[in-house]
């Protein structure tokens, strides 16, 4: 069974190059962030309903990538990250993303830390709020008991914080199964 964990966090605190770095690490595949893509073709403001349709091919992308993934598949983001953002710019979220929150299960959450420079980029909007926005994804998790670990470090001291977290939690998971 494919083990799924989540990369979630602020805006630029590295998702996608964490993504790719555990993907080829663990010798696997990786799940893009829909948003970017379909944000860069869009060609006007994004309004909520985009964000609808961001979360159904995020998950279409999610369930191909599944099939092809050995033992862990990487998701350069998930429902939460939507519902943040959504109830965060228009103080609330569609019923699909909602419905979708309590239906995915993933194993596992690596939660990026706001300790490396913001790079500025045209779809970031809020270089300032990188903490407000760390606490909201920490407190969320912890409020609904999911299992993560904060990812720390510049360069090499992330990846290795990533690759350590997710070895040590699914050693310590498989013990306790054992």
């Amino acid at each position: 069974m494919i083990k799924k964990i989540a990369v979630i966090g602020p805006e630029s605190t590295g998702k996608s190059e964490l993504c790719q770095h555990l993907s080829y690490h663990y010798n696997t595949e990786w799940v893009p962030e829909y948003a970017r893509f379909y944000l860069d073709r869009l060609g006007r403001e994004y309004e909520q309903s985009d964000l609808k349709l961001i979360a159904e091919t995020q998950i279409d992308w999610e369930n191909d990538k599944e099939e092809y993934a050995n033992e862990y598949l990487f998701c350069d983001t998930n429902m939460i990250v939507i519902k943040i953002w959504s109830d965060h710019k228009y103080g609330s979220t569609d019923k699909l993303i909602e419905e979708q929150l309590e239906e995915r299960k993933y194993d596992f959450y690596l939660l990026n830390n706001i300790d490396i420079v913001w790079t500025p980029d045209p779809q970031r909007e809020h270089p300032t709020m990188r903490k407000h926005f760390f606490q909201v994804y920490k407190k969320y998790l912890e409020d609904h008991n999911l299992p993560y670990a904060v990812v720390s470090g510049i360069e090499g001291e992330r990846k290795k914080c990533a690759v350590d977290a997710v070895d040590e939690h699914f050693t310590s998971e498989d013990d306790v199964h054992s």
